[in-house]
């Protein structure tokens, strides 16, 4: 009788742990991802300060992200020159609508040389892709770089 007691408590301990997350999976319980399906575009990226002289460290990148799903999400942006990541944020919420959001940069990236444009990456799924943007985001030399381009919003 005993060995049945115990085998009863084995498989009830069992089923409930089915249920529960591991520890590996406890930080993502419950987290909603965004989806491949949902609509995400670029709608502006600049830098902080800008204009920006060469070699000058850059202070933040500012992403205008519109979303179009029908309910928030968590992702993780990045933006990338060429196969470089020049800022990256950590999980993030996007609420449906244009989000505003402040992009740490890598500390060790610098403005020098010719051109330099830029994609934004968006984590969809466990997946990273390019964003759609309705237009090219390019820094150039001027006074001293920068992304703004005619009819830009004014930062």
């Amino acid at each position: 009788m005993n060995l049945f007691k115990g085998s009863l408590v084995v498989a009830f301990l069992a089923l409930m742990s089915m249920g529960v997350p591991s520890i590996g999976e406890g930080a993502d319980y419950g987290r909603s991802g965004c989806r491949r399906g949902a609509r995400i575009e670029i709608q502006d990226l600049d830098i902080s300060p800008d204009p920006i002289m060469e070699g000058q460290r850059i202070r933040a990148w500012k992403v205008s992200i519109r979303f179009d799903g029908a309910r928030e999400c968590e992702t993780e942006i990045e933006v990338r020159e060429g196969g470089d990541v020049v800022a990256r944020t950590r999980r993030i919420n996007l609420r449906p609508g244009v989000n505003e959001i402040e992009v740490p940069p890598v500390e060790s990236y610098r403005l020098r040389g010719g051109e330099h444009c830029f994609v934004v990456v968006a984590d969809l799924e466990g997946t990273r892709r390019d964003v759609d943007a309705a237009r090219r985001f390019c820094a150039r030399q001027r006074m001293g770089w920068s992304l703004r381009e005619p009819g830009d919003r004014g930062r």
